[in-house]
């Protein structure tokens, strides 16, 4: 994984990675989450995105492996693991979210 990307959507950054192995985007969960949600705090986005997770999971829908995880840089220019959702799990999600506020997103993505 090499390049890396920072994207826009309502001045909230969602951060990419280039998978060479899959030819594919990965995008961070908690950055579209965050991004949606037009939420500022990203520790509320993030707990929003683990009660999605499980939301979605009792649902029959699971988003995100042990192997859809992406080492991001954080704002303290450390890198985490973080849950990273492809293009198809974004469009899945937009359309299950549980406000209509995913529309404008998915139209913007």
């Amino acid at each position: 994984m090499s390049k890396k990307s920072i994207r826009f959507f309502n001045d909230r950054e969602v951060r990419a990675v280039w998978d060479d192995e899959n030819n594919c985007w990965w995008f961070s969960a908690t950055d579209i989450v965050r991004a949606i949600n037009d939420e500022p705090d990203y520790t509320k986005a993030g707990n929003y995105w683990r009660w999605l997770k499980r939301k979605f999971k009792t649902e029959g829908f699971q988003f995100v492996s042990g192997t859809h995880k992406l080492k991001i840089v954080a704002a303290d220019g450390k890198q985490y693991n973080s849950d990273a959702l492809s293009a198809e799990d974004i469009i899945t999600l937009a359309k299950h979210y549980p406000n209509n506020r995913a529309s404008k997103f998915l139209d913007w993505f």
